[in-house]
């Protein structure tokens, strides 16, 4: 199983990411041991999360989120797919 989640920083931005250990990723980023989320500044919120089958279709769908540009629009996706998925 992988995760496809979004965080959201004291900066405004936000970081859309992928793993296969969520808590443990999570914790690295609350940690600033990412490069890539030290520019979001601390505390970081999580958002929104979602369990998928693997980590390429978790890859694929953090892609097409970060693709869109629009953090609504990539949350709103986020939560359309995890509706899909519970139904």
């Amino acid at each position: 199983m992988a995760w496809v989640y979004r965080l959201h920083g004291r900066s405004g931005r936000y970081y859309i990411g992928s793993t296969t250990d969520l808590n443990r990723r999570l914790e690295q980023h609350r940690q600033v041991q990412t490069y890539s989320t030290r520019r979001l500044r601390q505390p970081l919120e999580w958002v929104a999360s979602l369990e998928v089958e693997s980590l390429p279709e978790a890859r694929a769908m953090e892609r097409e989120l970060k693709r869109k540009k629009n953090p609504s629009l990539a949350l709103l996706l986020l939560e359309k797919r995890r509706s899909r998925f519970s139904a």
